[in-house]
């Protein structure tokens, strides 16, 4: 469901400033996911295509972590350990931006699903079959 007729543009970055990006988002659908790392940090995602993404500054502040199949390429921001987006597994070439980490952004514009991550490979191809969420 979209909430929205209309793309928006929103800012955003890490708690201390170090990684600053920007976003356009035009599907307001994101994904709230139980697996255990996405339960840990409260990660919201909304993906993209990459040339809805810009990188505004930081780039020499993020940091990665894999683990499992090292497909997705968890960044965070080194100093104050944020995870603003990331290169998700499921969408390979898409970027997957929290909408936690987005200025001034309303919650309640987004339909929030839910995503049974904790059982990942039955479950992926519920999110994956859509090309992209925005």
């Amino acid at each position: 469901m979209i909430l929205s007729s209309s793309a928006q543009t929103y800012t955003g970055g890490c708690h201390c400033g170090a990684v600053q990006f920007q976003v356009r988002i035009a599907d307001f659908t994101a994904i709230d996911c139980n697996c255990s790392i996405c339960q840990k940090k409260g990660f919201l995602h909304c993906i993209v295509e990459p040339d809805q993404f810009q990188l505004l500054q930081g780039q020499e502040s993020l940091s990665t972590y894999t683990f499992n199949t090292g497909q997705a390429q968890h960044l965070f921001c080194r100093h104050c350990g944020i995870h603003a987006f990331y290169h998700p597994r499921s969408h390979p070439g898409k970027i997957d931006v929290n909408l936690r980490c987005l200025d001034k952004v309303k919650l309640t514009d987004f339909v929030i699903q839910p995503f049974d991550g904790r059982n990942w490979e039955a479950n992926i191809g519920a999110i994956a079959e859509r090309e992209t969420f925005n």
